[in-house]
Parts: C-alpha cells; sequence; structure tokens
C-alpha cells in the first residue's frame, strides 16, 4: 500500500488598507475578519473550497481509495490525504550532503589518532608530540579537504584547545602576526586589478608589441604574469583571472581550438609554456604566492633570520628571470608548435585595447596604488616602513577612492580563508618549535643521514677491497 500525505497551512494574509494608492488585484480584495466566529466561518468556506480543488483527483481510477481530512484551527487550514491503494509514494527530493566529505575526514582523524597514541619517544615532551599529531592530521585534511581549508585549519585549532595542548591564547596567537595579512591584503590588490581591467590591458600591452610570433607571444605573456605577480599571490587568480581568458582568445584568434584536432597548431604550446613559468613567477617574489611567507615565517621561528620582501626578491630575481627566459625557448625546441608566427595576436590584441578605450580614473589610480605599495615594499627599509604597513597604506587609497569597496572585500572569500588556515598553521609550527620538537628533530636526521653515510662507505669497502686485491696482488 502507497500512501500519501499532504499537508498545507492557510493563514489569514494581512492586506494593505482599502484607501493606499497602490493598485490591488480585486480578486485578493477581502473585507478583514470582525470576530473569531467569522475566522471559523472562512476556514470552513476554504475548506470546501479546497474540496472541489481536489475532487478531480480524487476521483481519478488510480486514486479511487483517496481519504481527505479538512480540519480548520486556530492558526490555519490543514489539509491531509491518504492514498491507501493504486498510487506510488510520492516522497520530498533529498537534499544534498553539505557536510564534510567522509573518507577524507576519516584518514585526517586517523592519521592523528595513530601518532597521538605512538609511544612518545626520547627527548620529545608530551605535549610536543601531542602537538605534532593534531598538526599532521591538520596537513592530511588540508591535502585531502574533507572541507574548505579554513575549516580544517579550524578544526586543528579547536583540537589543540580542547585537548589542553594550546591555550587558547596560544593557538589563536598568530591570527596578529603580520605574515596572514600581508597576504590578506595582497588578495585585495588582486581584486582590484582584476575588477578595474588593469591586468588585461598590461597584457595586452605586452601582446601587441612583441606577439608577432609564436615564440614572441609566449614571451609576452610570461613576463606580463611576472609583473603581475608580486601585487597578486595566488597562482588560481592570475591565471583563472586574467591570463586563461586571454590565452583562449589569442589560439582562438590564430586558429587553435580545443577538440577539434588543431591544439597542436599554438594552444598545447602556449598552454604548457604559461603553466611552467607561473611556478618561476610564483617563486621570485615574497607576495606571488602563499607558500612563500610561510616559508619565511618558519624560517624567522626555526634560525631566527628575518626574510624581508627585498631579500627575497634580491635571492630570486637573477635565477627567475634566466628561467622565465630559458624554459620557454626550451619548449619551443622540445615541443614546438606548429605556428611559428601569429600575426592575428597583436591584431587582437589592438582591437581588445581599443574596445578598452584610454586608461579609466580607476585604472590610474590603481597603476599608482601599486607603484607606491612595491616602492615602499623595496624601499621600506630605508623609511622603517614594513611590508604590512605598506600594503595597509595601499589597501587605504583603494577604499578611500572607491577603487575596491569593503563589501568585496569581505566577499573575497578566498583572502580571508587563506588568512585562517595560514595563522593556524603558523601558531602551530611556532609552539612545535617552542616545544623543542623541530631541534629534536633535525638533530635525528642528522644522526641518520650520518649513519647512512658511514653504512654507504662501509658497504663501498666491502666492494672495492676484492678489486685492490686483485689489482696489487
Amino acid at each position: 500500500m502507497a500512501s500519501l500525505a499532504l499537508t498545507t497551512a492557510a493563514t489569514t494574509p494581512t492586506f494593505p488598507s482599502l484607501r493606499s494608492r497602490t493598485p490591488f488585484p480585486k480578486s485578493l480584495l477581502l473585507k478583514p475578519f470582525p470576530a473569531s466566529q467569522t475566522r471559523r466561518n472562512s476556514l470552513k468556506s476554504d475548506a470546501l473550497g479546497f474540496n472541489k480543488t481536489l475532487s478531480p483527483l480524487i476521483s481519478s481510477p488510480k486514486l479511487s481509495n483517496l481519504t481527505r481530512d479538512f480540519t480548520p484551527s486556530r492558526r490555519g487550514l490543514s489539509v491531509k490525504a491518504t492514498v491507501a491503494s493504486g498510487g506510488s509514494a510520492i516522497t520530498p527530493a533529498k537534499e544534498p550532503w553539505q557536510g564534510a566529505a567522509m573518507t577524507p575526514l576519516i584518514a585526517s582523524i586517523a592519521t592523528g589518532l595513530i601518532l597521538w597514541f605512538f609511544p612518545t619517544p626520547a627527548g620529545v615532551t608530551k605535549n610536543a608530540w601531542q602537538l605534532l599529531s593534531i598538526f599532521l592530521a591538520t596537513i592530511v585534511g588540508i591535502i585531502t579537504q574533507p572541507l574548505p581549508l579554513g575549516a580544517v585549519a579550524l578544526l586543528g585549532l579547536g583540537a589543540s584547545v580542547l585537548t589542553k595542548t594550546l591555550t587558547f591564547a596560544a593557538a589563536f596567537s598568530a591570527f596578529g602576526d603580520p605574515i596572514p595579512w600581508l597576504i590578506a591584503l595582497a588578495f585585495f590588490f588582486a581584486r582590484g586589478f582584476i575588477k578595474t581591467g588593469l591586468g588585461n590591458r598590461i597584457a595586452y600591452q605586452f601582446v601587441s608589441l612583441f606577439g608577432s610570433s609564436s615564440l614572441g607571444l609566449g614571451y609576452s605573456l610570461v613576463f606580463s604574469e611576472a609583473l603581475l605577480a608580486p601585487a597578486i599571490p595566488s597562482v588560481s587568480a592570475r591565471a583563472g583571472g586574467i591570463f586563461l581568458p586571454l590565452v583562449k582568445s589569442l589560439c582562438v584568434a590564430c586558429g587553435s581550438n580545443v577538440g577539434d584536432g588543431t591544439e597542436g597548431k599554438l594552444g598545447s604550446w602556449l598552454m604548457l609554456t604559461c603553466f611552467q613559468t607561473s611556478v618561476v613567477s610564483s617563486a621570485m617574489f615574497l607576495t606571488a604566492m602563499a607558500a612563500n611567507p610561510l616559508s619565511a615565517n618558519l624560517t624567522l621561528n626555526t634560525i631566527k633570520q628575518t626574510i624581508g620582501w627585498t631579500d627575497w626578491a634580491k635571492a630570486a630575481i637573477v635565477p627567475g628571470l634566466v628561467s622565465l627566459i630559458v624554459v620557454p625557448l626550451l619548449l619551443y625546441i622540445i615541443y614546438p608548435p606548429e605556428v611559428k608566427s601569429s600575426p592575428d595576436a597583436p591584431k587582437l590584441a589592438r582591437e581588445r585595447l581599443e574596445k578598452m578605450g584610454p586608461m579609466s580614473n580607476n585604472e590610474i589610480i590603481m597603476a599608482g596604488t601599486l607603484f607606491l605599495t612595491v616602492g615602499l615594499w623595496i624601499f621600506g627599509g630605508v623609511l622603517s616602513v614594513d611590508a604590512v604597513t605598506a600594503a595597509i597604506l595601499g589597501l587605504s587609497v583603494l577604499l578611500v577612492t572607491g577603487v575596491i569597496t569593503w563589501k568585496e572585500c569581505l566577499a573575497e572569500s578566498v583572502a580571508w580563508d587563506t588568512l585562517t588556515w595560514f595563522a593556524a598553521l603558523i601558531a602551530m609550527a611556532g609552539y612545535l618549535n617552542k616545544y623543542g620538537l623541530i631541534s629534536w628533530f633535525s638533530q635525528t636526521v642528522v644522526k641518520v643521514c650520518l649513519s647512512f653515510r658511514l653504512l654507504v662507505t662501509y658497504s663501498c669497502m666491502l666492494l672495492i677491497s676484492p678489486l685492490l686485491k686483485i689489482i696489487y696482488f
């Protein structure tokens, strides 16, 4: 037997005054109920109306055994119907699961529990070992992503506080660290680049000047991406927001489309070149990728060595530029495009620039703010202005001038998500170092390497000694 239950409630709506100037459908113009008895009578009348409405449905052969129950009540009208036979059960659509992905969540928790109950090695405190288990469980969760990264990091902090491994102040201490805020502020700059179209204008300008050949087109995209890298701290934001649509349109203009056998003309080489060189540009500047400030912070916590924006740039600029020059040329040799010239690319770029028109006020302000912020990042040491202060100053200019709004900053979920998981990892890594686990681990690795080295040396001596006997004797 199949059963069907339909329930609805009819309540008295509040209608505007009849003297209102706003037009109102005549069919909905009802007189207000002066008394409760009138209201009950009206509900009974509504029940009869439902009766007439459902009568064709009830007379259906498939629903011949339908029973009805119209019950007026103080709050409204309850209508129930049950199909005794002759019909199929109608169930509401099941809502999709909005929670965590269970398999990655179980893997993350299992990693932490296994390490938690593993015997604590000699030379390691219990707190340090427990924090290591929570830290590794958080890392596994960040890799497998049962939840968004920020949520996984927050669960890790919650576990450390719940188990008394860290105090609340210690667990959330890194939210006052400048490094996570520097990355979040750089994400807001990226929003300004994409919103104003300045990033697209820079890329089109490079293509219009150097994109007449396939190799020149590749170099124009590579160096324009590297130019934007200091202010856009996400490869996804640079590639997905600016360069992927640009590369796709350039490939189509040159007759290289996905799926029709013309990928080898230009598109495959161009995509591969941009993919390989984006890794290089991400490593050239401290603010070009979210992992770079984390490395700088771990260096400060471990060996007490500060790496500023200028220090990172000076160390990475030469190998970075060499790689940006060599990688496209090497790919051009080992994976050459079928089309060696691309006269349509500069033409398309000039058409897009003409369509964009002259630089808008917002683009000019965005460009000026970029030069101001990067200039303070470079010469901030002389002026006693740190990188985060320079970024706050630049963001303040963008907010005051309306280039970006605070509502847009709040909607930049990736920035806040990155701030959360960054601060969580920095806090846990910092206290792992304070608890002495990092020094213990480094000493253990040194001992293992020395033992391995002695083992290899001894094995080589055993292998060489018979040869020496043969040679000398």
